[in-house]
């Protein structure tokens, strides 16, 4: 086996029965190329279907050293959930936080080849535009202190997407100017508005575009873009609750630990 289907198989394993993986299972991908090779072959290995994509951020300096600012990873329909959802999962032993993110749906696939859209070209992309909260959980405690790289070969550190309420008037963009405070059992962990996330909710969008473009993956109507982290990455422990208020909009979650399947991966 080699490393790129060690790593992939290692995750997915890991990720079903809900463990804790240490150290890293493998060579750590040296390229993004590699990175979303890791990725792609455990998205097949994994056989679920993919309902949505997130979007995190790369930051500098690395950005410039790999030549991207963002980083995206599958989100799947099993893990897709609405607002009368009250606890969202987290692998107790690895990696766990909570990030509250605008989610977008794509009603429109791109045309065939369009790539590097204007924020106008992806906006006409899109269908509604909601506030939701990511899970960010992976089986290994490094994968953000690690680096981008190692982010996306596991899914970019994804677990879970709550969708909540949909933003009025998102087409006209103000929301991107809504003060948005996150919280963890009641105490505030962060605050910023959508205007500070490079070029915002939709600038993701674009970005997505290309990297699937690259990939050879289709952005199909109906898929959900987990945007990015309003006001940051917050650690978080099965027993808390995570909260967050974009304007008068609120979304909240109880947080438990996942419980695994206990199945070796196909």
């Amino acid at each position: 086996m080699g490393n790129r289907d060690r790593i992939a198989q290692a995750f997915v394993t890991a990720r079903r029965q809900a463990t804790g993986l240490s150290p890293y299972p493998g060579d750590a991908p040296k390229t993004l190329a590699d990175a979303y090779a890791v990725q792609d072959r455990a998205i097949a290995i994994d056989g679920r279907v993919v309902a949505g994509w997130k979007v995190g951020r790369i930051n500098a300096p690395l950005d410039t050293a790999l030549g991207a600012n963002r980083l995206a990873g599958p989100i799947f329909a099993d893990q897709v959930f609405g607002m009368d959802t009250a606890e969202m999962a987290v692998i107790a032993d690895g990696f766990a936080a909570a990030e509250a993110e605008y989610c977008v749906r794509i009603g429109r696939a791109p045309a065939p080849g369009r790539t590097a859209l204007s924020l106008d070209e992806a906006l006409d992309l899109v269908d509604a535009v909601h506030i939701g909260v990511e899970i960010a959980s992976s089986p290994y405690v490094g994968i953000n202190a690690d680096g981008p790289l190692v982010t996306i070969s596991d899914y970019g550190n994804n677990f879970g997407l709550l969708i909540g309420a949909e933003v009025p008037g998102w087409r006209e963009l103000g929301f991107l100017d809504w003060p948005v405070e996150s919280r963890i059992d009641d105490v505030v962990v962060g605050s910023a508005t959508a205007r500070t996330m490079l070029d915002g909710p939709i600038g993701a969008v674009a970005f997505l575009v290309d990297c699937l473009a690259a990939r050879g993956q289709p952005l199909a109507p109906g898929t959900w873009v987990s945007s990015g982290a309003v006001t940051g990455v917050h650690q978080i422990r099965p027993g808390q609750r995570f909260e967050a208020d974009f304007g008068v909009l609120h979304v909240a979650c109880g947080i438990v630990a996942a419980a695994g399947a206990q199945v070796d991966a196909a």
